[in-house]
């Protein structure tokens, strides 16, 4: 026997070994994954949400002095009711997809719930960045058209603002604030990329399986 034969042989024996797994086992498998991704989805929302609600104790006294003096407090109410409501909304959309997918019988169904879950994630993540970018740029146009005042407030909460002159205030301030919004919004796009991204991929690939499973 030469050593093609003997390297056949041992090739067979090793796959009489290995566990052979069902149409059955494989739908199971790709079910347990995907639920499980679900779920971590749905966590990390919850997650997000409680972040955010805690960094809201941390915003200085100062900076709520500002915005009250400005007329911006029943605002900034209405848009933190309305931005909570929405972001409630897309986790029970979350758990809801949990729930189906953790029930679901066929193939089909679980590839559906899977793209459900994809597109949710998607808007989420749309409405967040949206959401995000359209204040920065309502409150500071708000800013602009109020910059007198902003100026005066300004200097007399932050020492360093008063050594500005008037005169230079607008641009220092919109730059910063420019700044600021661009580093906020690429570290919420980053912070989806990875995370969202991640799960998101893993969905895609267990989704991939499913159609060749269904071809």
């Amino acid at each position: 026997m030469d050593h093609l034969d003997l390297l056949k042989q041992k090739w067979q024996s090793v796959e009489q070994e290995l566990p052979q797994l069902s149409y059955g086992d494989i739908h199971q498998m790709l079910l347990k994954k995907s639920s499980s991704i679900v779920k971590w989805i749905f966590l990390i929302s919850i997650g997000e949400l409680l972040f955010w609600t805690i960094l809201t104790f941390f915003v200085p006294e100062s900076s709520k002095i500002i915005n009250d003096s400005m007329g911006l407090k029943t605002t900034f109410i209405i848009v933190n009711v309305l931005h909570y409501t929405i972001f409630t909304v897309f986790i029970y959309l979350f758990y809801k997809n949990y729930q189906s997918i953790a029930v679901t019988d066929t193939i089909k169904d679980l590839m559906e719930n899977i793209l459900s879950t994809r597109k949710t994630v998607k808007n989420f993540v749309i409405y967040n960045v949206s959401a995000s970018v359209l204040l920065l740029i309502g409150v500071n146009l708000f800013y602009y058209t109020k910059k007198e005042q902003l100026y005066t407030l300004m200097a007399e909460n932050y020492e360093g603002y008063g050594t500005i002159a008037k005169e230079s205030f607008t641009s220092v301030f919109f730059i910063s604030q420019l700044l600021f919004g661009v580093l906020l919004v690429g570290l919420i796009l980053l912070f989806y990329r990875i995370i969202y991204g991640i799960l998101l991929k893993r969905l895609q690939h267990n989704y991939t399986e499913l159609e060749k499973m269904e071809t």
